[in-house]
């Protein structure tokens, strides 16, 4: 079952991906009117026809579409926006040592609002919107992945500078192998 028929947006081509960008910048800046920046993605939009000299042909979107384009573009923002504020407020709340944490929730929360979008299918996702929130996604992943390996290897150096640090002193203090063995379970939390 398909999404149905593409848009006004996801026919232009290639060529017009600065502008949509330019567009979806634009409002998202919300300092000029929808009205107004239509009127410049019109413009642009025959500037670049124009530029290719008849070599370039395409329907420039209509208002309507355009709004719809805007709306999509609003809820996107307030969604990306509303996740910031929660990792920076989540940010304020850790110290340097939680950062791992923080980029596994940050990740988990990405990974949210792109399953949640996508679920808004009948939204009608742009293939280029696609690829941004598949772009995410992967990066959130690869973000976590970096984290978890990163965890795992302080915690190796830590295991092996607690394991000599109890051997020196059991070494000193003149302790058995077996009791030197113990501590060593007890802070690691694994058998020896």
């Amino acid at each position: 079952m398909g999404r149905g028929r593409l848009s006004s947006f996801d026919l232009l081509p290639t060529e017009a991906e600065g502008i949509v960008a330019w567009a979806a910048s634009e409002l998202a800046d919300r300092e000029k009117t929808q009205t107004d920046i239509y009127a410049e993605f019109v413009a642009k939009c025959e500037a670049l026809m124009a530029e290719h000299r008849g070599e370039l042909e395409f329907a420039i979107p209509a208002f309507s579409s355009f709004n719809r384009f805007s709306i999509r573009q609003a809820r996107m923002s307030a969604r990306l926006t509303e996740t910031r504020e929660i990792v920076a407020v989540l940010a304020q709340k850790h110290d340097a040592k939680a950062s791992d944490d923080l980029t596994i929730i940050a990740g988990e929360m990405i990974k949210s609002v792109v399953l949640h979008m996508l679920g808004d299918g009948a939204d009608g996702v742009a293939p280029k919107e696609l690829k941004a929130l598949a772009d995410a996604f992967r990066a959130a992943q690869m973000a976590q992945n970096l984290s978890s390996d990163r965890r795992a290897k302080e915690d190796a150096k830590l295991a092996a500078r607690v394991t000599e640090a109890v051997e020196t002193v059991a070494k000193a203090a003149g302790m058995t192998k077996e009791t030197t063995e113990a501590i060593k379970a007890q802070i690691l939390g694994v058998q020896a």
